[in-house]
């Protein structure tokens, strides 16, 4: 997530105009890998390619397939939630007779193609986004992100020292249901101590109470607003929520382009300093906005571990027979993260910008 300045912003989610043009279907490193071809076929499908989160993957994958005599097909939703070019791209896959699928799903409207494409014998990997059931694919390979949340949340309550928080939530959605949007939102409210009755959606936590993470104090909730992932529409949520609640002191994001957009809704209102704001992911803008001070703490993410993991999964697939494994307790393949901060709190494991921009997205 490039956002070195407002122009770059976008979504997980927005690089350069330049990068979108490679949204389009079937952006083939290497095709014709049917029958006929003695090389593993392999898609790595994405949610979209106007997020620099996602080309990291395609980056990785390109460099893994050309080593592994891969033949590579690189396709691409055209907007974040773009379920039909996904499809689209599945059934392709089927039809090129591929090996296997990566796939970052763009929600469950796609399962009924994954579904038919593991009839047809190919080998579905999850990327980034454990699906729901997670066995609805062959296996995922993923940042835990209720742990990447709980990390910031955790964070949050050291940074308050028992002071009194008033909280403003920027999901993902709050038209479809995805394991990523609730695992790093509840994620965060587990981090602060605070309970979430009903794991299956956000904001059924209590309004206000006591949160008891670091030395505890009472908190509320300011509100629940999507960002699409978006810095724009990150804004807007957040002058939503303002316009409510100008007291607000503590702003959750999903990402890094939706906690920009907070940032110039915070400013414009005068109260960027001395509200924390957290977020997920780790890009190398994110990272650099967190040495600037302009977001406090962030739980970073490998996207390019997980293609890479994925590609090398599919090719000794193919040509030994032998599966991957999920992680030891988890229904996935934990890539990891680490919170990123200049402020470290104590008992807590953290690394500087510095050391985060070293790896940003698993460089």
């Amino acid at each position: 997530m490039n956002l070195t300045a407002p122009h770059s912003v976008g979504k997980r989610i927005l690089a350069a105009s330049a990068i979108a043009s490679l949204a389009a279907l079937g952006l083939a490193a290497c095709s014709g890998s049917g029958s006929g071809s003695d090389k593993v076929g392999v898609s790595l499908i994405v949610k979209t390619t106007t997020n620099p989160y996602f080309v990291a993957m395609q980056d990785a994958a390109k460099a893994d397939a050309a080593k592994a005599g891969v033949s590579l097909t690189l396709a691409a939703g055209k907007q974040d939630g773009d379920v039909a070019t996904q499809v689209q791209a599945i059934e392709s896959a089927i039809g090129r007779g591929d090996k296997g699928i990566l796939i970052t799903p763009n929600g469950p409207g796609v399962q009924n193609a994954i579904d038919k494409a593991r009839k047809a014998g190919l080998y579905v990997i999850a990327l980034d986004t454990v699906p729901t059931p997670p066995s609805s694919v062959d296996i995922t390979f993923a940042t835990d992100n209720f742990a990447a949340g709980e990390a910031i949340g955790k964070w949050t309550a050291g940074q308050l020292n028992g002071k009194a928080a008033d909280i403003a939530m920027l999901d993902l959605f709050n038209t479809q249901v995805v394991s990523v949007d609730l695992n790093r939102d509840q994620g965060f409210l587990k981090g602060m101590g605070i309970k979430v009755p009903d794991s299956s959606k956000n904001g059924s936590e209590a309004k206000s109470g006591d949160y008891t993470a670091g030395t505890g104090g009472t908190y509320t909730i300011a509100g629940h607003q999507p960002t699409n992932g978006d810095a724009a529409d990150g804004r807007t949520a957040m002058e939503t929520i303002l316009a409510k609640d100008p007291n607000v002191n503590v702003v959750y994001t999903i990402n890094e382009p939706a906690a920009y957009g907070a940032y110039q809704a915070l400013q414009a209102a005068g109260k960027a300093k001395g509200t924390i704001l957290v977020s997920i992911d780790g890009g190398c803008t994110g990272v650099n906005q967190v040495k600037s001070g302009i977001i406090g703490a962030t739980s970073q993410q490998y996207p390019a571990k997980m293609a890479s993991l994925g590609m090398e999964a599919i090719v000794k697939l193919a040509k030994t027979g032998q599966k991957p494994k999920t992680t030891s307790g988890l229904d996935f393949y934990n890539t990891g993260s680490q919170l990123v901060t200049n402020t470290a709190v104590p008992g807590l494991t953290s690394i500087t910008p510095d050391a985060g921009s070293k790896i940003c997205w698993g460089k």
